[in-house]
């Protein structure tokens, strides 16, 4: 039968919709993850409306819309007391679901399409051919013994640290922001008194908290904050989510009774830089491709569509050659994302700057219309209508 026609680092929703993609099409595909599936993973939990609608258009939505929790759009508190409520225009929705759920829907469609997974395997670089003065992948070494596994593409979906991508210098971490993420499921978390399933986003100066409810009576609590690795406060991540909640007058009295359910996971810097260079034989997806930080809870459309765009990419490398190949995947990404990413950017400046924030708390209280178009912008509805 012969090797793969392309393998895939990562088996997140990055690499699952890419794996699907292709296998559908009739091309020979195997993922590799480092984890066993299904497995935790840090995440706000939430899918989009963006994200959903094309989840539906792969066909793989049914059991995701069945098992989650209906979000109908968004509240976002601000400093001083301000909450907007927004909902999601011409009755789309999103999902609240866990993310170890998710991802194990996705890859067992991948499967079912065709794709062939490998779990528990760990990726320890590409390999290079440095032939004709110019670097190409051919393929990746794995396991402790460094086994050849050939290719003439590898998709390299493996998440923020990318192997791949990092190893080849393709992505950077900025100096600035320098974001971490601190998060944890909660029992007994007190829900908002409200009519609707709302998502919830509280801006405090110099840090936002997401809150989800999810199935199963459980509260995913995330608090994103600038920090850095030598941060005394990351090195007990219960504590610091404790004295955040306690401190907080929106989320104190409904965090009063709750408890700990999984411990906290410590996450960052969070924010990826793609940098321009490319090289034949190896294409980028998900996370492994640019990361913002998640404050508009979109980075799982990112992610399904990344792969979606990558899986197109390699197909037109199977017909056509590497010719033009980078070229066509970027500018593809830029129609796709560079609006969002500019977007997230402003918030994620907004969140930096207490003068900006001053003047948002005071735009809240003078115009909500316009922080409900924000939430409908931040849950790309505009692809899901």
């Amino acid at each position: 039968m012969g090797g793969p026609d392309v393998v895939i680092v990562g088996a997140g929703p990055a690499g699952a919709c890419a794996g699907l993609v292709l296998a559908r099409a009739g091309a020979r595909v195997r993922i590799l993850d480092r984890a066993t599936f299904p497995r935790d993973k840090l995440c706000g939990d939430t899918v989009n409306p963006g994200a959903l609608a094309r989840l539906r258009a792969l066909g793989v939505a049914d059991e995701i819309e069945t098992r989650g929790l209906r979000v109908d759009g968004m509240i976002l508190t601000g400093e001083r007391g301000v909450a907007v409520e927004g909902h999601y225009p011409d009755g789309v929705s999103g999902r609240a679901i866990l993310r170890r759920d998710l991802d194990w829907i996705l890859l067992q469609h991948a499967v079912a399409a065709g794709c062939d997974v490998e779990e528990a395997i760990a990726v320890r670089r590409p390999l290079i051919d440095d032939g004709r003065g110019s670097r190409r992948v051919t393929g990746v070494a794995v396991g402790g013994r460094e086994t050849a596994l050939s290719a003439p593409i590898v998709i390299a979906a493996d998440g923020r640290h990318s192997t791949l991508s990092f190893g080849l210098g393709l992505a950077r971490h900025p100096p600035h922001p320098r974001r971490w993420a601190i998060g944890a499921y909660f029992e007994h978390f007190r829900p908002a008194m409200r009519e609707a399933a709302l998502g919830e986003m509280h801006v405090r100066r110099g840090r936002y908290i997401g809150v989800a409810p999810l199935p199963g009576g459980l509260t995913n609590v995330c608090v994103v904050r600038s920090s850095g690795p030598a941060d005394p406060e990351l090195a007990d991540p219960r504590a610091l989510l404790a004295r955040e909640l306690a401190r907080d007058p929106v989320l104190r009295d409904r965090a009063a009774g709750a408890r700990l359910a999984t411990p906290p996971v410590v996450l960052g810097p969070l924010a990826v830089d793609p940098l321009p260079s490319t090289v034949d034989g190896l294409l980028l997806a998900g996370d492994a491709a640019g990361f913002i930080d998640p404050m508009t809870g979109d980075g799982l459309r990112f992610a399904v569509r990344g792969g979606e765009l990558a899986a197109s990419a390699a197909l037109d490398v199977l017909a056509h050659g590497w010719a033009g190949a980078h070229a066509r995947l970027a500018a593809a990404r830029r129609r796709e994302f560079a609006g969002k990413w500019r977007f997230n950017r402003a918030l994620r400046a907004l969140v930096g700057s207490p003068r900006a924030l001053d003047a948002a708390t005071i735009g809240a209280r003078l115009a909500p219309a316009v922080f409900r178009a924000v939430i409908a912008h931040a849950g790309d509805c505009h692809t899901a209508c």
